[in-house]
């Protein structure tokens, strides 16, 4: 397919609730993804105690997988303005992704440089990382690795 732009998506994004209800986008395709070359990790902060959200920094070693949404420019410009890069929160991110057959996509996702380490994810947005992978039927060994991630102390409600 020519007539889109392809965007993995490896953190709330993945989950329909958020990408396509409220997010509102309409991806024209759907498919699983792996990122080789870069690990999942939680150090964008978000509000004053340990939290944090999904972004990804370079490691040879590791693989992020994720789901490819195939996007009209207009949606990704629109995507663009819910990510906040235009505050540069995220920067988009030109990168090769297979597509869990035997192709690998051109594609874009978004990476952020202003981090803190350290953070970790609320319960609340682990489950819609792991919610989101099983929805698009990721492996039960990358859904348990999602799950492994140490949570942080919620300050909202005082949970972990």
């Amino acid at each position: 397919m020519t007539d889109g732009l392809w965007y993995f998506a490896y953190g709330s994004n993945m989950n329909r609730a958020i990408f396509l209800d409220r997010r509102g986008m309409h991806p024209l395709a759907t498919r699983r993804g792996c990122l080789e070359g870069y690990r999942l990790c939680f150090n964008i902060p978000i509000g004053p105690g340990e939290r944090g959200v999904a972004n990804l920094v370079p490691d040879v070693a590791a693989r992020t997988w994720g789901v490819l949404y195939l996007l009209t420019a207009e949606e990704f410009d629109h995507l663009d303005r819910t990510e906040l890069v235009h505050l540069r929160v995220y920067e988009r991110l030109g990168v090769t992704v297979a597509d869990g057959g035997q192709d690998r996509v051109a594609a874009f996702t978004y990476r952020s440089t202003m981090t803190s380490e350290g953070r970790k994810p609320s319960p609340r947005y682990r489950g819609l990382l792991v919610e989101g992978a099983r929805q698009h039927a990721l492996s039960a060994e990358y859904i348990g690795y999602l799950e492994s991630f140490e949570l942080a102390h919620d300050e909202r409600d005082g949970k972990r």
